[in-house]
């Protein structure tokens, strides 16, 4: 899972120096591109290719994602099953619904999450920090959100000035994407060991 991430990350850096690039050949002087026409259709070809490769890993990554995101909910229902209030079927379906797949992923994270924690011995407070799923699941909505503003910014701009501001927002919202991803890698490699420390050294924490 990690790995696909990575990949995710890598396209994402690749797509940003492409767009950094394009944009430098765009900045010409009241309206004036001062690059060569070459230069700019070359430009404008990477910056297409970067786009199509972002869109094959993300793909394969989002297919990576979800099968992993329903194993761990299989698994973490056995470790704690009074954790869930939805079957773990919707941790694909989730995904699958527009609207929803904006906020009940998020809820479905958080269970799993409070059901992987090891409990505190009995008579003591319970006490789960969420910033990890919060922080990924944040990072995410936000990133997905503003991609499809910035893309759609892009695909309408005309005019030398549109086509650089629009160029510039989704640059931002690579450098977005490549933060969600690494907050993604976070709240997997810790959600698993949760999930592995809990099987086997049992639901309480030793004092």
């Amino acid at each position: 899972m990690a790995a696909l991430l990575v990949a995710v990350s890598l396209s994402d850096l690749f797509a940003v120096y492409v767009g950094v690039r394009l944009y430098a050949l765009l900045d010409g002087e009241e309206g004036v591109v001062l690059a060569s026409q070459q230069e700019v259709d070359e430009a404008y070809s990477l910056y297409e290719t970067a786009g199509e490769l972002q869109g094959y890993t993300f793909i394969a990554c989002a297919i990576g994602f979800v099968i992993w995101f329903y194993g761990m909910r299989r698994y973490a229902g056995v470790l704690g099953p009074d954790q869930f209030r939805n079957g773990p079927g919707w941790a694909i379906g989730s995904w699958l619904i527009p609207l929803v797949h904006l906020w009940m992923p998020y809820r479905i994270a958080v269970d799993m999450w409070g059901a992987s924690t090891r409990l505190p011995v009995d008579g003591e407070q319970r006490k789960v920090s969420f910033w990890p799923v919060n922080l990924w699941w944040g990072l995410f909505v936000t990133e997905n959100l503003f991609r499809r503003y910035a893309e759609l910014r892009y695909q309408n701009a005309e005019a030398l000035a549109e086509i650089q501001s629009a160029v510039l927002q989704v640059i931002v919202a690579d450098i977005l994407e490549v933060a969600a991803a690494a907050a993604a890698v976070y709240f997997a490699v810790r959600l698993t060991a949760m999930q592995r420390l809990k099987a086997a050294e049992g639901p309480y924490v030793s004092v």
